[in-house]
């Protein structure tokens, strides 16, 4: 099974197709099982990597706190191990806040940047400055199958994604859970989105209130970028709505 180690952790990834690079990051609390739809319909045309993240899927969690900005880390480091100079990123969710990351901090290695419900930040208003310490709080008091069974609830419009989301946060351990949360909830980048240069398509699930209010600010942040809003998603946008997903990402690269 492929796996690579970085600063601590045992990482698990996939590797399918040949051409141009196509890296896909998954949500907090999921897996890359997200990106199956993806993975099938681009490894025709497209060298598609995928990676679980420290904590999710198959990867380790080392023991400790968690850095925010160890994610796009351990992604810049599987462009390392791979050999791989650039790539065409996409994420969801935290994997949008690490493609975004990774755009900043290692310019050079990201071709095309692909954002899908990212936020930039998690103090972006007084209301977000508020919940997310909340909100921390009460994971950690909540069992797992409680959190799982709200994020299936809260996240997807359509019983498959409800599902896959039930299933894979429930999967998680609740340590591992609540360590990995309050990282991802401490990522900060609002204020070094203008340092990304590349071309970026930023979608958003019009029913996804988790990020919304945040992407006009990030449109408007990053120069060369266009923002579009998915149909009937919420915020497992791809998996709500794979083909209008699929579609923009295709249109995206082949501007190429």
């Amino acid at each position: 099974m492929p796996y690579f180690e970085n600063l601590g952790a045992k990482l698990y990834f996939e590797d399918q197709g040949r051409g141009k690079v196509l890296l896909f990051l998954h949500g907090a609390s999921w897996d890359m099982r997200q990106w199956k739809n993806e993975v099938d319909y681009f490894s025709s045309e497209y060298r598609v990597i995928t990676l679980d993240a420290r904590g999710h899927g198959k990867s380790s969690l080392p023991k400790g706190n968690v850095s925010p900005d160890i994610f796009w880390k351990d992604a810049k480091a599987l462009l390392d191990y791979l050999n791989i100079t650039t790539a065409i990123v996409c994420g969801l969710s935290m994997g949008g806040h690490t493609a975004m990351q990774l755009a900043i901090n290692a310019p050079t290695r990201v071709e095309r940047l692909i954002l899908i419900g990212a936020p930039c930040t998690n103090s972006f208003n007084l209301y977000e400055r508020i919940c997310v310490p909340v909100n921390r709080i009460c994971l950690k008091l909540m069992p797992m199958s409680w959190i799982a069974w709200s994020m299936g609830i809260a996240l997807g419009t359509n019983p498959t994604t409800k599902e896959y989301i039930k299933e894979v946060v429930g999967s998680i351990n609740h340590d591992d859970f609540n360590r990995v949360w309050k990282a991802v909830t401490s990522m900060e980048s609002r204020s070094e989105l203008p340092q990304i240069k590349c071309p970026t398509l930023i979608l958003i699930g019009d029913h996804d209130i988790l990020t919304k209010r945040q992407q006009p600010f990030i449109h408007q942040s990053i120069k060369h970028s266009k923002l579009v809003v998915i149909a009937g998603a919420n915020h497992g946008t791809n998996l709500d709505n794979p083909l209008q997903v699929r579609q923009e990402i295709s249109g995206f690269i082949q501007e190429l």
